[in-house]
């Protein structure tokens, strides 16, 4: 049974308990409004990450046992390192939510770091921590391919 569109909200939306910003007719880009919008998803989405790396501490305490089978220990080992690995970047994601609440709060955020037009309301909706426009971040990434050779 398909839902109406009004009524889907994905991913970072709707973990915040938000609907996509609505744009009012003249209105001001980045103005206060759009800012706590941006604040409400941001805290949101840091507040899951942090919840995620306590599961994970207590999951590798409560898991954590010292399996006389070699296999069993290595298979716990690797999943643990993975688990890691996971939490490593969500820490890394944390930081970068981190200074985008920073750039909220200075009234610096929406624009692009390379060009300084607005970024945009729907691509900050689906990436928040957006620093770039989608031009400037399909130049970097070409200039990126060209200097790895990927």
């Amino acid at each position: 049974m398909p839902q109406s569109n009004a009524k889907k909200t994905h991913g970072i939306l709707a973990l915040a308990g938000l609907e996509p910003y609505q744009e009012k007719s003249g209105e001001e880009y980045m103005n206060e409004a759009q800012r706590e919008h941006f604040k409400k998803i941001l805290e949101a989405w840091r507040s899951q990450l942090r919840e995620e790396v306590d599961r994970t501490v207590h999951h590798m305490k409560d898991e954590a046992a010292n399996f006389p089978d070699p296999v069993d220990r290595a298979a716990q080992e690797e999943e643990f390192s993975l688990e890691l690995r996971t939490r490593d970047r969500e820490r890394k994601l944390i930081k970068k939510i981190e200074k985008t609440l920073q750039k909220i709060e200075e009234d610096d955020f929406g624009f692009c770091d390379s060009c300084g037009i607005e970024i945009g309301i729907r691509r900050l909706e689906a990436r928040p921590t957006a620093d770039q426009c989608v031009d400037c971040k399909t130049l970097a990434e070409i200039k990126e391919k060209q200097m790895t050779g990927a």
